[in-house]
């Protein structure tokens, strides 16, 4: 692989790799799942990678949700710069509630897409269809999901036979399996194609379902540790990082979700229809969290007391923080036009909710753990590779992964390349 110049993305210059890099986002990884997994012998891989490269806590971006942080991550940026604010949204130009999925409310390009413009050969392979879209945007390159694998084509996805490239049937939406598709897809094309870049996002179907330290917790990061030992081993650089934490969201005696559901208590407080709960959340695969999360954002009428809504919000028992737009897009990085007049985020043990019937909850067959808030923003960032130069006390987001990997880790790589 010969090195190129660097190239700029979104105003952050990254160098051109000289052996692969491959930047995969764990969906949901609190990083007790991995220090749980190492401790219990599960992850030999990882344990020695952290040691031996770079091991480090970021932060994801809020709403720590999967479809914001996954744009942060391959565009570098936070969501005021690429425009995703959430998974679903109020569309201010029609009214209507929307799901954030289409490339059209991206705001800036990739760097996937930029390092395939250069001349790089990329890679996007994905868990869900409902991201390929976006982290394809403009991409030239192969990008598909677990979920279509069997419908990927060459004209729409850069490649075709991926099942039978794989050796894997197309798993359920609902599974480990979705994940482990990924990753064997991943191995399978990097020893056919070696390309320059490969990006890997997982679902978090099992961090949902399964605490830090299960046995069925365990097994998944077992899995994943020898997906990655693969990749280690013909000599790619290896970041791991996450689009957000999990956190239980039950009471532990009785199991049953801890919800505050907003909409009732405004309609009391201010009359029906005078304020909007709109949960960023929501998306089509709601079964393991059934559209509960730590954020909320409200759009209010014009005749709402703002300042009295939110006083009587923040006296509500579970109730972390409630924020205006302008304070909530300081603080977050957010684009204002798609963010409510307020936003409210739940304590670190509760969810909120819109109302009691907008919520289908008979998915959930184990006890409800979910995300969302600034409760679940610590995720790992690890490469499998040193990076010398990356300062001890520089506070480092989940959309640092790429600029760990080519401007810092890339350093190791280059002198193991000219050996």
């Amino acid at each position: 692989m010969t090195a190129k110049s660097p190239i700029t993305v979104n105003g952050r210059e990254y160098a051109w790799p000289t052996v692969p890099v491959v930047v995969v986002c764990v969906d949901g990884s609190e990083p007790d799942y991995m220090d749980q997994a190492i401790a219990a012998g599960r992850m030999p891989w990882l344990a020695e990678a952290r040691t031996r490269g770079t091991d480090r806590i970021a932060e994801c971006v809020v709403p720590s949700f999967t479809n914001p942080n996954n744009l942060s991550i391959v565009t570098g940026k936070p969501p005021a710069v690429h425009g995703i604010a959430g998974n679903f949204f109020l569309d201010p130009d029609t009214g209507d509630e929307v799901m954030m999925n289409d490339p059209k409310f991206l705001r800036c390009g990739t760097i996937l897409a930029a390092f395939a413009e250069a001349g790089a050969k990329v890679v996007v392979v994905t868990a869900k269809d409902k991201l390929r879209r976006q982290l394809g945007h403009e991409l030239d390159g192969v990008c598909f999901s677990s979920e279509k694998a069997d419908e990927a084509t060459m004209e729409e996805n850069g490649i075709d036979g991926v099942v039978e490239l794989v050796g894997m049937p197309v798993p359920s939406v609902y599974s480990a399996e979705l994940s482990e598709f990924i990753f064997a897809a991943g191995g399978k094309i990097m020893e056919r194609d070696r390309p320059d870049m490969m990006y890997l996002s997982t679902t978090d179907y099992v961090q949902h379902k399964h605490a830090p330290g299960t046995d069925e917790a365990n097994a998944f990061y077992a899995m994943m540790d020898g997906y990655w030992a693969a990749l280690d081993r013909m000599d790619c650089t290896v970041v791991l990082t996450a689009d957000h934490g999990m956190k239980a969201k039950h009471d532990p005696a009785t199991g049953e979700p801890n919800v505050i559901y907003l909409q009732p208590l405004l309609d009391g407080w201010l009359g029906e229809g005078v304020a909007r709960v709109i949960l960023p959340i929501t998306d089509p695969y709601v079964v393991h969290h059934g559209a509960l999360g730590s954020y909320a954002t409200i759009y209010l009428s014009a005749q709402a007391d703002m300042a009295d809504a939110t006083a009587k919000l923040v006296n509500v028992d579970g109730v972390l923080e409630v924020m205006t737009r302008d304070q909530a897009c300081a603080w977050f990085e957010l684009p204002p036009d798609r963010v409510g007049d307020l936003v409210v985020l739940s304590k670190q043990d509760m969810t909120l909710g819109s109302s009691p019937d907008k919520h289908d909850l008979s998915g959930l067959t184990e006890p409800l753990r979910s995300h969302g808030g600034i409760t679940e923003q610590k995720v790992p960032l690890i490469c499998n590779r040193p990076a010398p130069a990356l300062e001890a006390d520089r506070r480092l987001r989940n959309f640092d992964a790429f600029d760990l990997a080519l401007n810092y880790a890339e350093v190791a790589a280059a002198g193991r390349a000219a050996e």
